[in-house]
C-alpha cells in the first residue's frame, strides 16, 4: 500500500515508536519519529504530518505543554497515548486541544480506529508554522517575532497579543476576545491592561510614530493588525 498520509509519533519509549510504526505503516501512513518534545516540535514545522500521536511524558516538555504551543498555529488531528489514566490529566489534554486520548497499553486497530475519527473531525487545514508579511515575520513554533530581519524581544503577554492579531490579521479582534484570551476571563472589564500592552507593542514594532501604521485602533470595538502596511 503506497503511503498517502503522514503520521508524527512524538514518544521517548522506543519500543511504543516501533509498535505504533508498524501498525501505522501496515495502515498506509508514512512515519516519522521523534523521542523527545523539541525533536517533536522540529519535525511538525518540516515533516507537516496528517495525525500527530503524542506522548505526554517526555524528557524535555512537558505534552500538554508542547500541544498548546502547536495549536498557537496548527489544527492538526492529535492523539494523546499516556499511561496516566487520572480523568483530571484527560481534561487537561483535551481542553489543550487534544483530539482524542488513548492510555498505554492500548489495542492497535482501537488507535487506528480513533486516528480515522480525529482526521475526519479536521474541518481546517494545518496552519502555517511562519507568518510573514512585508518587514514582520513571526515563527510560532519558536515564538521568535523579527522586523525587516531583526529579532524583537517581546514579554510573554506582549507575544501573546500579537499572536492573537496576528492570527486575525487583517480583522479586528474586539477588546473582550483579546482581554479573554490573553489574561482570562476574569480580565474581561480590564482595558487597562489592554491600552498599555498595545502601547508597549507599537514602540517596539513602530517606534515613537504619531500615527501607528500596523495595530490599528477600531474605537469602541478593538485592535486590527493591518495588512497594507506590512
Amino acid at each position: 500500500m503506497k503511503p498517502s498520509r503522514t503520521a508524527l509519533i512524538i514518544d521517548d519509549e522506543k519500543q511504543i515508536r516501533r509498535l505504533l510504526r508498524i501498525a501505522l505503516e501496515g495502515a498506509g501512513y508514512q512515519v516519522r519519529e521523534a523521542e523527545n518534545g523539541q525533536a517533536g516540535l522540529t519535525a511538525l514545522v518540516h515533516a507537516k504530518p496528517d495525525v500527530v500521536l503524542l506522548d505526554l511524558g517526555l524528557p524535555d516538555i512537558d505534552g500538554v505543554k508542547l500541544l498548546r504551543r502547536l495549536r498557537e498555529w496548527s489544527d492538526v488531528p492529535v492523539l494523546i497515548l499516556s499511561v496516566r489514566d487520572d480523568a483530571d490529566e484527560k481534561v487537561g489534554a483535551l481542553d489543550a486541544g487534544a483530539d482524542d486520548y488513548v492510555t498505554k497499553p492500548f489495542d492497535t486497530a482501537e488507535l487506528l480506529a480513533r486516528l480515522r475519527a480525529a482526521q475526519r473531525r479536521a474541518l481546517t487545514e494545518t496552519g502555517e508554522p511562519v507568518f510573514n508579511s512585508g518587514p514582520l515575520s513571526v515563527d510560532f513554533s519558536a515564538r521568535q517575532v523579527k522586523l525587516n530581519g531583526r529579532e524583537i524581544k517581546l514579554t510573554p503577554t506582549e507575544y501573546s497579543l500579537l499572536r492573537l492579531l496576528v492570527q486575525n490579521a487583517g480583522k479586528v479582534v474586539t477588546h473582550r476576545q483579546l482581554l479573554r484570551t490573553v489574561w482570562g476571563e476574569k480580565a474581561e472589564t480590564q482595558a487597562q491592561y489592554l491600552r498599555v500592552y498595545v502601547t508597549h507593542l507599537r514602540r517596539k514594532l513602530e517606534g515613537a510614530r504619531d500615527s501607528p501604521a500596523l495595530i490599528k485602533t477600531e474605537v469602541g470595538i478593538g485592535y486590527r493588525l493591518s495588512t497594507d502596511a506590512l
